[in-house]
């Protein structure tokens, strides 16, 4: 571990609020207090907020938001024993990290990354993943689910998601079945699962569950194609927050998962839907097929109803909100 490293550890391993004094930072690095000054020096350079008072020593600032294993499992709890943290400055998907290897790897690693390179969304699109700005991590998963059921995984990820951000923001967070979580009619979170099948029993080998949320805008807004579409959480930056999303997360997706026979929270999932009783459009091979939403099920599949009166249970696929007076 590099001194750098060394040192922001140092000060997110103190209490909120506590200065580590540059005595103590220079003990831990084993280096001159001179030596701390100019580590302190190139750290603000990359952009963290470091405060220093005389006497008293160093502080990571109200808006310093650094991704840190240290700090993710401060917040973690009883939860800490559940994972296995890898957190990466960038990477093209963490997906993608995890389904490299994870024929090698125990359910419950979870890859954080600061910035994706090539961050993906459903069907191939691109999940736009700037750095400094967002939460991005997955979570590998090895559930006793048939393949007909992976869906719930992306909707316990929506309940989750829409948990944490209520217990870390005054916001109320609803669902656009099925992955995607809104926070004032705009979409701060993308969920997306990819799995793995055994081919003879059907059943999942393995589940990369990916999730994305925009935590604060990057400087000068989304691109204009994602202005009216696309918010975030937070207006500003706040101490640890990514940190403490990360954290308030896996916690309540875990919680989720480990009563998963129960189904407990699909109740949960139906009442943070906006789409039961929206006119939308079926999206399918190019086509949009005009329909209304009707329910949620047991099992998370959309029901829709189509214009000549017939039903359909969707478990996978996309749909549009559409302007009122379609089919009924």
């Amino acid at each position: 571990m590099d001194n750098k490293k060394k040192l922001l550890d140092a000060l997110l391993g103190a209490p909120d609020g506590t200065f580590v004094s540059g005595s103590e930072l220079a003990n831990i690095l084993g280096v001159s207090r001179a030596a701390v000054w100019k580590h302190i020096a190139a750290l603000r350079a990359e952009g963290y907020d470091i405060k220093a008072v005389t006497n008293r020593g160093y502080m990571l600032g109200e808006s310093s938001d650094v991704l840190s294993e240290k700090a993710i499992k401060k917040y973690l709890g009883e939860k800490e024993s559940r994972v296995e943290l890898e957190i990466l400055p960038a990477c093209g998907s963490t997906n993608l990290v995890i389904k490299e290897k994870a024929n090698t790897l125990g359910e419950g690693h979870v890859v954080i990354a600061g910035e994706q390179t090539a961050g993906r969304g459903r069907y191939g699109r691109t999940f736009l993943s700037p750095g400094g700005t967002g939460l991005y991590m997955s979570v590998l998963l090895r559930p006793k689910l048939s393949a007909e059921d992976a869906v719930m995984i992306t909707t316990a990820a929506a309940v989750a998601v829409c948990r944490a951000i209520e217990e870390l923001t005054p916001d109320k967070p609803t669902i656009k079945w099925v992955n995607d979580v809104l926070v004032n009619g705009k979409k701060v979170c993308g969920i997306l699962t990819e799995a793995s099948f055994d081919m003879e029993s059907g059943a999942l080998d393995y589940a990369v569950l990916g999730v994305g949320i925009n935590v604060t805008e990057s400087d000068g807004g989304f691109p204009q194609e994602l202005a009216d579409i696309a918010g975030a959480i937070l207006q500003n930056r706040e101490h640890d927050m990514r940190c403490r999303l990360a954290s308030s997360f896996l916690r309540h997706f875990f919680d989720i998962y480990d009563t998963f026979p129960s189904r407990s929270f699909v109740e949960e999932y139906r009442i943070r839907s906006f789409l039961p009783g929206r006119p939308i459009l079926v999206l399918r091979q190019g086509t949009s097929v005009p329909a209304k939403a009707v329910a949620i099920d047991d099992r998370c599949r959309l029901i829709v109803r189509y214009a000549d009166g017939s039903e359909e249970a969707l478990s996978s696929g996309e749909v549009s909100v559409r302007p009122a007076g379609g089919a009924s």
